[in-house]
């Protein structure tokens, strides 16, 4: 694996083609998982499409980054999501809620699948979201919105960068994390997506990661009172890590997280790979956060930033 990736395992998701046009990818170790011929998965997926997807996603782990083309098909986290074995909460920047109820006999969809992940996951402990309109949010079900910490698009307008952060700060940190990316929370300068966008700027979602990871380091998570199966659970790793000769770095290429305190990490938010989107605006937002995370991974597992 070449040097410049082998502290991140990237994953892409091919639904509609768009990625054959970018260039973020190319020349790194990435696994590719051909989707463009499974039938129903357009903004929803139905039972037969998902057992096929859960095959072919079978020998990966959660554990990497996953580039998961347009928003139509953001229920991709929901499914990474199942793999997941411990309590965790759920980041998520999007400029919509996706917390409908499950319509048309129950379908898997881009615009309900937090509420299922919600509903039916007991491990998922808070979501996170950052980005939609306040109004949007009012819709959501009391049920599901008592397990959401939400920044609105209209607090977000009228924050300092600090603000945020802590914001971030402060909800983070306490539990292992799991990543979700919809560019569609960035402003038209920034990204070109196939649903109504937001108005953050790239730069402000990366130092919010910045925050996230810096929180969700595992010394973090320890140190700011997780429950004894947290602790127990890394301290299992570490001793049977020790135990194949290895240092407990090594623990950030393991295939049970990202790098330690984070579990995963989604993008989506690509254009319509028929339409006139600029691809290229997104390659580059999309070659940005992956060289965030492989840095981050990169520091975490050389002992770098300590």
């Amino acid at each position: 694996m070449k040097k410049t990736d082998k502290y991140l395992k990237t994953l892409i998701m091919d639904f509609s083609g768009i990625y054959e046009e970018q260039q973020f990818w190319k020349g790194k170790e990435a696994s590719w998982v051909e989707a463009r011929d499974i039938p129903g998965t357009n903004c929803y997926c139905d039972e037969e499409a998902m057992n096929e997807i859960r095959s072919r996603i079978a020998p990966y782990s959660s554990g990497e980054i996953h580039f998961i083309d347009s928003g139509n098909y953001h229920y991709m986290t929901r499914i990474w999501l199942e793999k997941i074995s411990e309590p965790f909460d759920l980041l998520v920047f999007d400029n919509h809620t996706d917390m409908q109820p499950p319509a048309f006999g129950g379908l898997l969809s881009c615009g309900g699948w937090i509420y299922d992940s919600v509903m039916e996951l007991p491990l998922l402990q808070k979501v996170i979201l950052i980005g939609p309109d306040e109004e949007a949010f009012s819709r959501v079900e009391p049920e599901i919105q008592k397990k959401v910490e939400f920044l609105s698009r209209e607090k977000l307008r009228g924050m300092e960068l600090m603000e945020i952060l802590d914001f971030v700060k402060e909800q983070t940190g306490k539990k292992s994390l799991y990543i979700s990316i919809d560019k569609d929370v960035l402003c038209p300068e920034d990204a070109d997506t196939n649903w109504s966008q937001g108005d953050m700027r790239l730069e402000t979602m990366v130092r919010c990661l910045e925050c996230a990871v810096s929180r969700c380091k595992a010394g973090d998570i320890l140190s700011t009172g997780s429950e004894n199966a947290d602790i127990e659970q890394l301290d299992a790793v570490r001793e049977d890590t020790q135990k194949d000769g290895a240092a407990c770095s090594d623990l950030t290429v393991t295939d049970l997280c990202l790098f330690p305190g984070i579990l995963g990490v989604d993008i989506c938010g690509e254009c319509d790979a028929a339409g006139t989107g600029n691809s290229a605006l997104n390659d580059y937002a999309n070659a940005r956060l992956w060289e965030f995370f492989r840095h981050a991974a990169e520091n975490e597992t050389s002992g770098g930033d300590r």
